[in-house]
């Protein structure tokens, strides 16, 4: 059986962290390990998770990508499983996590998209529909596979093995997740799975700053992987990887007719 740490990204976010952590501990499938990532955090953060069994590990480089590459470093897990401090994640979430990436083993990642549990209906509407359907509608065209939503995700810990020196995972202002589904091998399968949802809090989306920030993360991601990430580039690379594996199998099925 595999075993799945859960990774979680903090900053100056405690009360947030504790209602997050007590689902992690409330989940049917208990999480083998569970990591928080104190981002240079003032507050209570660390005892927080501390008292709630989580292994802390301190990142003292602000944001999210530092913090979170800094927790997939110290997951020990076979699944390295992903939510953000304000994330509240149903009491099957493990569970279906594991019986997807077990009966799946072709999946390298497993994600899925948010539902907003505060915030009025326009940016509960705006931010599940425009911002996070819009990234997977975009992102999937873009990748030829399914984008990552870092709020609720899980990956095999030797996908993170294979990408973490090739993403830019030491910038504040990179979008994270963008960046790692961009560095994915060809081989790599994101299934994006709508059945697995966690709630998520519309903070980042409560004025069109904020909104906007997350919308220059995502241009400066492209625009850092540009071109060697652009679509046409990540096709061609994901073709020849088919034309090499199905080569490969004839010559493999060729072999096993000749000893017969």
């Amino acid at each position: 059986m595999s075993t799945i740490s859960v990774v979680i990204p903090s900053y100056n976010d405690a009360a947030m962290l504790r209602e997050c952590l007590h689902r992690v501990r409330e989940q049917l499938r208990p999480a083998d390990e569970i990591v928080v990532v104190d981002n240079a955090s003032t507050d209570e953060t660390a005892e927080v998770a501390r008292s709630l069994g989580a292994v802390v590990v301190h990142q003292p480089v602000r944001g999210i990508f530092p913090a979170a590459a800094a927790g997939y470093d110290a997951a020990s897990g076979d699944i390295i499983a992903r939510l953000d401090a304000d994330s509240r994640p149903p009491a099957d979430w493990l569970a279906h996590i594991e019986a997807e990436l077990t009966v799946s083993p072709e999946v390298g990642v497993l994600t899925g998209p948010g539902e907003f549990y505060d915030g009025n209906p326009l940016v509960t509407w705006l931010g599940e529909n425009l911002y996070i359907g819009g990234y997977f509608w975009f992102g999937g065209l873009w990748l030829d596979n399914g984008p990552i939503f870092g709020s609720n995700f899980a990956m095999r810990r030797e996908v993170w093995l294979r990408v973490r020196d090739h993403v830019h995972r030491d910038l504040r202002r990179v979008h994270d997740d963008l960046d790692l589904s961009l560095h994915l091998p060809p081989d790599v399968v994101v299934r994006v799975d709508d059945t697995l949802r966690v709630g998520i809090s519309s903070r980042p989306f409560s004025s069109w700053r904020a909104f906007g920030r997350r919308l220059g993360w995502a241009y400066l991601t492209f625009r850092l992987n540009w071109p060697e990430k652009s679509p046409w580039r990540i096709r061609e690379e994901r073709e020849r990887y088919r034309m090499q594996h199905s080569a490969d199998d004839e010559a493999g099925q060729g072999d096993a007719t000749s000893a017969v």
